[in-house]
């Protein structure tokens, strides 16, 4: 275990981080008040709709809006027309608004801006548009067959060497590894390989898009919305438009769940250059159909996975080949899975190949740890399978392998200090671990990893004349952040938490900020936060020091305090923040301090889950019924944030690995394009949440913080696949594992005799 006698960050008394203090924003969302992406409203504005393709793949031969323009309280009307070419963001101009063709049920070929909703749908249905369908390809599998029907005549494969000569729907090939994995092979004494799939997953998010545009005559440009990341929206709308970045203020909403959905734009360049042509502010708001039908879930996908040990368990090889579609615009996360797949071990010779591979669905959009949680589910599965077939505890098999510091990654680099063991040890001393099981019950444990990610950030700290604290992030906040940097900049301060009020700032305001993704926030803004405080303190002991008539170097910052330091500082009384602060005026102006920066460091993440399913073999119903997640926090800076994340990783796992699916029909088109028929869990699918909080400080943040808001997602569908097939006594390798498709494992494996 974490010896902490040799790490300083560890030893730290803290004072206010790692304590629950109330969230800030609590009183304003439990009463309604909190404004979200649909709440705000202007003079004069007009209601936005987009007028969707009915086929998975069409020419776009004309579209007629004259009658839609001639019916009145119709403003305006944008199709590709209105949008230049754009080589710099390409696919997103073709993904907001279909070009030459559609190219996925729900893309998007019109926008209306009219006085009311209802004068904006019957806009739509005049708007003629003709089209040639064309052939489409769903699966993945299919999309990469010699033959299948291209989405786009210029892609060709890179990543091969050599270059195809010709098109196809295989975007790039990725391949990480070292070692020799044929060698590794040869070396074990037990091989297991198998083939999975995973079904596309949609966040789940319960507020829909939806943003409010404003262009004024001289150009300038303001928007407001729901999104992870308003200087990326700002970027992309710029960019689409052909304005220059300083013209277009973006706010960001407060927002009703993302998981990496909304980092991306949909809506909200329609909704400017619709403004732009009527002279006045436009909302649009996706409905619930419009969200599954053209927002982006994550890829499917289809792998082989092939595992190899020895009799004490030692792995020799690891091979892994991952699919993954990314809709009909290449990026699917299969680089990040192939990376990730084989990270929680130490392995001599391993390999992973992964191809990115486009389909005739809606763009793919990030979720939590995009790519991670489908590799991690084949991996883990032939992990567990590998410790039946060696009578190994699935525990001690990974205790066997897993990674350290110091350990070559399966992708490349060492890894510095790390948390994977910890995990594992405090899975295996859970009560859970030992605690018997009932009838047609299974316990199934996965281990999964993130990268986490810093990334461009800055924050300004100000701190007012009667000693608060105002502090503007550019961050949104997505899962507790203005608590977290509440309490990292009163900790580095020295004063209550109560006297720190963070914001999320427009980007008129401050400084640039990367999207609130990659498990980001709290390390990257967090250490920025703590970087600011740290320059105000030297101000604030300036101050000090003027005012005693002392050098600076004789004051130093203690316990909220600016104090004498030294023999010769002399005997003063230590004079507080809201001492220095409210006498400012006089002695230099106002005290704040600032910090920019593209913080590196951030820690490598590691979760253990172990998990309790039932299984009715009457029906093929699945249902859990105990569920623990282990995560390495690095340090929880309010543990019940941390506590929440990983309850939300596990809960949408759940999902994922037992119901939610896009389901398309024959023609190409969605089937179940909202919550009646994707079914996410409810609170009657799911059992108490149990978590445990292990921290082995990051290194790189003067706190110790680890991002924990990816990770979480990471392991559930494996231990839930693990925990599924050992009740049903039969290897389940596809998800979801809905009823039908388990009742048809369990009949099968009757059939077959082996009940």
């Amino acid at each position: 275990m974490l010896d902490k006698t040799k790490d300083p960050v560890a030893e730290r008394d803290f004072k206010v981080v790692g304590t629950r203090p109330v969230r800030p924003d609590g009183v304003d969302k439990v009463t309604g008040r909190a404004r979200f992406g649909a709440d705000i409203s202007a003079p004069g504005m007009l209601v936005g709709k987009v007028k969707r393709s009915p086929h998975a793949h069409a020419k776009l031969v004309s579209i007629d809006t004259e009658k839609a323009l001639a019916l009145p309280g119709v403003k305006a009307v944008v199709t590709r027309d209105d949008f230049a070419e754009n080589k710099k963001q390409c696919d997103v101009l073709r993904n907001i608004m279909a070009r030459e063709k559609v190219l996925y049920d729900g893309h998007a070929v019109a926008a209306v801006a009219a006085t009311s909703a209802t004068v904006a749908r019957k806009a739509l249905k005049l708007i003629e548009v003709e089209y040639d369908v064309l052939p489409h390809v769903i699966d993945v599998d299919e999309a990469m067959k010699p033959g299948a029907p291209l989405l786009h005549d210029d892609m060709i494969t890179k990543g091969v060497d050599p270059e195809p000569e010709t098109a196809s729907n295989i975007a790039q090939r990725y391949e990480f590894g070292h070692g020799d994995v044929e060698k590794g092979f040869a070396e074990a004494d037990v091989v297991v390989e198998r083939d999975f799939k995973t079904a596309a997953a949609h966040q789940g998010y319960i507020e829909p898009h939806a943003c409010l545009a404003s262009f004024t005559p001289d150009g300038q440009g303001e928007l407001w919305c729901c999104t992870q990341g308003h200087y990326a929206i700002r970027g992309f709308c710029a960019d689409l438009l052909g304005m220059d970045i300083s013209k277009l203020r973006v706010t960001a909403s407060e927002i009703g769940g993302g998981f990496g959905g909304k980092t991306t734009v949909f809506l909200e360049p329609l909704a400017l250059a619709l403004s732009r042509k009527t002279g006045r502010p436009v909302k649009m708001v996706m409905s619930r159909e419009e969200v599954f039908r053209a927002s982006g879930p994550t890829a499917s996908t289809s792998s082989r996975v092939k595992v190899g040990a020895t009799k004490d368990g030692k792995i020799t090889a690891g091979e892994a080949e991952f699919r993954y579609q990314g809709g009909a615009f290449k990026g699917s996360p299969v680089q990040f899975g192939a990376m990730c797949a084989f990270a929680c071990y130490a392995l001599e010779n391993v390999k992973t190949v992964g191809y990115d591979v486009v389909t005739n669905r809606p763009k793919q959009a990030a979720y939590r740890a995009p790519g991670a949680p489908m590799a991690a589910f084949a991996v883990e599965s032939v992990i567990e399978e590998l410790a039946v077939e060696l009578s190994i505890d699935p525990v001690e098999l990974r205790l066997i392998n897993a990674a350290e510091e110091g350990d070559q990654s399966s992708f490349g680099p060492t890894f510095p200090r790390i948390g994977l063991v910890e995990t594992l040890e405090a899975t295996k001393a859970h009560e859970h671990f030992s605690a018997p099981l009932g009838p047609n019950q299974g316990r199934g444990i996965a281990s999964g990893y993130w990268f986490n990610f810093g990334g461009a950030t800055s924050v300004s700290l100000n701190i007012q004349p009667d000693g608060t604290v105002a502090l503007a992030v550019g961050t949104p906040d997505i899962g507790g952040s203005r608590a977290s940097m509440s309490l990292m900049a009163a900790e580095e301060l020295g004063i209550a938490y109560e006297k720190v009020k963070a914001i999320v700032a427009d980007t008129a305001s401050l400084g640039y900020n990367e999207v609130s993704h990659g498990s980001r926030v709290t390390f990257a803004s967090g250490l920025a936060t703590i970087e600011a405080a740290r320059n105000a303190k030297k101000i604030l002991c300036a101050r000090a020091a003027k005012m005693w008539e002392i050098p600076e170097e004789a004051v130093e910052w203690v316990d909220g305090h600016a104090r004498p330091a030294g023999a010769n500082a002399g005997d003063f009384e230590p004079m507080s923040l809201a001492d220095i602060a409210k006498v400012a005026e006089q002695t230099g102006g106002p005290i704040s301090g600032h910090q920019e920066h593209n913080a590196s460091g951030a820690g490598a993440s590691f979760a253990t889950h172990m998990v309790d399913v039932e299984v009715d073999p009457e029906t093929g119903r699945a249902h859990v019924v105990r569920y623990t997640a282990v995560q390495d926090a690095g340090k929880a800076i309010h543990p019940s944030y941390v506590e929440g994340q990983f309850q939300g990783g596990a809960a949408q796992g759940v999902g994922w690995a037992l119901n939610e699916e896009y389901i398309y029909n024959d023609d190409g088109r969605l089937e179940n394009p909202g919550f009646l028929d994707y079914r996410i869990p409810v609170c009657s699918d799911l059992p108490m949440l149990d978590t445990v909080i292990v921290e082995v400080p990051n290194p790189g943040h003067p706190y110790g913080v680890r991002g924990v808001g990816e990770t979480g997602i990471v392991p559930p569908m494996a231990a839930i696949a693990n925990a599924v097939s050992a009740a049903a006594g039969v290897r389940m390798t596809e998800l979801p594992m809905s009823p039908p498709k388990l009742l048809k494992a369990i009949n099968a494996k009757k059939a077959n005799g082996s009940a």
